[in-house]
């Protein structure tokens, strides 16, 4: 490798040390003084570096708190992108985010230090719920285009893509809910597992009867109890068997 090429990789090098410096403390920071005391100066001199310096990675303190997730993104679209191609798209995004989750090298969520502190942080804190939210996005984005290529369509031209993706991200989300919500760390493949199960079974199962099956509500009943509809041609009786019926009665 020549020199000049040496030089933009240690430079590269130096940068993303940089980043993940700046991104750690920021983490540490929020986490153990919470993200309403700390301010992103304390963040650079934490990190050693100047506030110019923390400007040109990160336009605020919840991006570099929250920048650790964004490589999760990345980790589901690579096992999105290996999943076998006659696989339904759906069934291929859940099992991409079970790959990512069984993986102890991608260190997923539940197994990774403080990644479940921080994500109930997130729930209580709207700026930074609205960072993570934009590192979805971006994540999904890709994984539209993704599943277009496996499904070989342009997602400009066809919704399937992008309803596949906003379905199975719904359903990590809500896993994901759930999990910061309930207190158990561990949690997570199970709550996901579970979160898919319902995507595919309970919501998509059977439809509910039609309408002119169902009976009428009871107080419908109690109010209609003793009439009867002279005019339709299902009525049981005629209205001069009624009167008979009356007055046959002891």
């Amino acid at each position: 490798m020549t020199p000049e090429r040496k030089i933009p990789d240690r430079r590269g090098r130096k940068a993303r040390r940089t980043r993940d410096t700046l991104a750690q403390a920021a983490f540490e920071l929020v986490l153990d003084r919470g993200l309403r005391n700390v301010t992103v100066e304390e963040i650079a001199e934490a990190a050693d570096v100047d506030r110019r310096t923390f400007s040109r990675y990160f336009p605020s303190k919840e991006a570099a708190a929250l920048d650790s997730l964004r490589g999760d993104g990345d980790r589901i679209n690579t096992a999105l992108k290996a999943r076998p191609a006659p696989e339904p798209p759906l069934l291929a995004y859940r099992r991409a985010v079970l790959d990512w989750l069984a993986d102890p090298g991608a260190e997923p969520w539940h197994r990774r230090p403080r990644i479940f502190d921080l994500l109930v942080v997130a729930e209580r804190e709207p700026t930074l719920y609205a960072v993570f939210h934009h590192i979805r996005v971006d994540a999904q984005e890709d994984s539209i285009a993704i599943v277009a290529d496996r499904l070989g369509v342009d997602p400009r031209q066809d919704i399937r893509p992008a309803v596949t993706v906003a379905a199975g991200a719904g359903a990590l989300l809500a896993a994901q809910a759930a999990w910061v919500r309930g207190g158990r760390p561990a949690a997570l493949p199970d709550l996901v597992a579970e979160a898919f199960d319902a995507l595919s079974a309970d919501l998509l199962g059977d439809p509910p009867p039609a309408p002119e099956q169902r009976l009428p509500p009871p107080e419908q009943l109690r109010d209609t109890a003793g009439t009867a509809d002279t005019t339709s041609p299902t009525s049981p009786t005629s209205p001069t068997e009624e009167a008979e019926g009356t007055e046959a009665t002891p």
